[in-house]
């Protein structure tokens, strides 16, 4: 072997491990940006009255694709109560799509699937189950102050049949940390 081919044999080694430690270095970049990109919240709900009850749960993650859009998924548990008369249990999950074409305002987008089951109780002392799946699709704007947005949101395929939300307009607040 030849001072000439030893010498580009070394190039060739230095070459490769240089290029393999640098896509490692942007691999292990891509792994610690994603986590840095993700947010971490959702919702809590309760409201307490004479024979009503109603808890809501609903945690979430977003993903920031940069300052603008960030997108995620949401899981939901809602409990509601009326003394003597009714009782249901929501649970389901969301997908969610959020813009912000300023840092203030948030705009959003939201499919929600939940499966409703409820029992109402009859006066003659009999009961009745009424299960189904509900879709919802929201869109909706708020005021956004650093990890909080106030706003309202409009379900476009809201019916009154379904008793699942008594008005198509609904207020939120979303918080991710």
């Amino acid at each position: 072997m030849n001072l000439q081919t030893l010498k580009s044999q070394l190039l060739a080694i230095l070459i490769f491990t240089m290029s393999a430690t640098l896509c490692r270095a942007q691999e292990e970049k891509r792994k610690s940006d994603f986590w840095e990109r993700v947010q971490f919240g959702g919702g809590l709900g309760a409201s307490f009255g004479s024979g009503y009850t109603d808890v809501t749960v609903a945690p979430g993650a977003i993903y920031n694709f940069n300052r603008y859009f960030a997108a995620g998924l949401g899981l939901q548990y809602t409990y509601v109560s009326v003394k003597e008369l009714y009782q249901s249990s929501l649970y389901g999950g969301s997908v969610v799509a959020l813009f912000n074409p300023i840092e203030e305002i948030q705009l959003s987008a939201e499919l929600e699937q939940v499966r409703v089951n409820s029992e109402y109780d009859l006066v003659d002392g009999s009961s009745f189950n009424d299960d189904f799946w509900n879709t919802a699709i929201f869109v909706g704007a708020g005021y956004r102050a650093g990890n909080v947005t106030i706003g309202m949101r409009f379900n476009v395929l809201h019916d009154n049949d379904k008793r699942v939300y008594s008005d198509a307009f609904m207020p939120f607040i979303r918080v991710y940390f």
